[in-house]
């Protein structure tokens, strides 16, 4: 079937990407599904730093590449070994499959699947292969997502359904954001009563890790970032106090520190705000060369863990209803984290807001390419 998109030809145009349009919105054609896959009419994606990292070079992808991994939609069709997702379903789409089978699925999230990770590097889908192809030839999906796009091929264990009270802009939200964020204060930070959690980066994943950490009971949520109008939104929202790194790198010590920045300065800023006895949660995806340094003594001596979370350390057909009823319960405002919305013939004029950081999430819709 024929579908509109928007491709990355090839990566770090030079900004502003409004002008050097390195996302190419365009006609392609979309192979129907395969045994294991589903055929999506995305409603809503959502742009992320993930997105920004492959049009900026950042993060090594082949191209060219439909770009796009955090997104909701609609079931059209589905595969001949698909018999529990049903047409009209709306689906969650997660950026990274699990195949239930290697050791990364073994590890209950800790570790990414082995299959779906070398899956997601090759720009294939976790079956094998690509599904599309444009006017030049075959083009290769995001992290199995692809979701810049009216249509998309998934594979089933790539999504995850959720009922109709759901809406489609928080359904998108919920497959990357909030499984990164949220997932690294579930799983990885898992604060107790009395206690004290951080986050170091107010974008989209550090502000759904904030409300995340709100809805535990009893724990005091500190919200560290350059912005003074992110840190006001933080305290809009409950967090008990909203800090400048160097406001934090001072006073602050905190028993759980999330770094959702993915920059060196920002690692080594969330291990310095780290108690005694605490844990550094890192989320953050910096570039390959970035460094930082960290003394092996103050680990060692005070007793601090530092961890990484991959997709917050997240299993989403486990998780991800955990976050449905928090949203439903009142406890989770997801909807917070949308800053506006833009049409997906915008979409270089999202890439540049979100590299300003003047945006947490903004939603492209397909309606008029539809």
């Amino acid at each position: 079937m024929q579908i509109t998109g928007a491709v990355l030809r090839a990566v770090g145009a030079s900004r502003p990407y409004v002008d050097s349009t390195p996302l190419d919105v365009v006609p392609l054609e979309l192979d129907g599904p395969r045994e294991t896959e589903v055929l999506v009419e995305i409603e809503v994606a959502s742009v992320c730093h993930s997105d920004l990292s492959v049009v900026d070079g950042s993060r090594s992808r082949p191209t060219p590449m439909l770009l796009g991994h955090e997104a909701a939609g609609r079931v059209l069709e589905v595969g001949a070994g698909v018999d529990d997702v049903t047409v009209g379903q709306r689906l969650v789409l997660t950026f990274l499959p699990r195949c239930g089978t290697c050791s990364g699925c073994a590890s209950d999230g800790v570790a990414p699947c082995v299959l779906g990770t070398a899956a997601n590097g090759a720009g294939e889908m976790l079956a094998g292969g690509m599904r599309l192809t444009d006017a030049d030839g075959p083009v290769r999906h995001h992290l199995g997502v692809s979701g810049f796009a009216t249509h998309a091929v998934v594979d089933r264990r790539s999504v995850v359904p959720v009922d109709d009270d759901v809406p489609a802009e928080v359904a998108a939200l919920l497959g990357c954001a909030v499984l990164t964020g949220g997932g690294a204060v579930l799983n990885a930070a898992r604060p107790v009563p009395g206690s004290t959690l951080a986050v170091v980066g107010l974008g989209g994943v550090g502000m759904a890790a904030l409300i995340t950490a709100l809805a535990f009971d009893d724990v005091e949520v500190v919200g560290v970032d350059t912005s003074q109008v992110k840190r006001d939104q933080a305290l809009r929202l409950g967090a008990t106090r909203a800090l400048s790194p160097d406001e934090a790198g001072a006073t602050l010590k905190a028993d759980r520190v999330i770094e959702a920045v993915g920059r060196s300065a920002a690692f080594e800023l969330a291990v310095t705000c780290t108690a005694v006895g605490g844990t550094t949660i890192t989320v953050g995806l910096p570039a390959p060369g970035d460094t930082a340094v960290v003394s092996p003594l103050g680990l060692v001596a005070e007793g601090r863990t530092i961890v990484g979370s991959y997709l917050g350390s997240s299993v989403p057909a486990r998780d991800l209803p955990i976050f449905v009823d928090l949203w439903r319960r009142g406890r989770l405002p997801v909807e917070q984290l949308i800053s506006s919305s833009v049409p997906l013939s915008r979409i270089n004029d999202a890439m540049d807001r979100l590299a300003d950081g003047s945006e947490l999430r903004q939603l492209v819709t397909m309606k008029e390419e539809a």
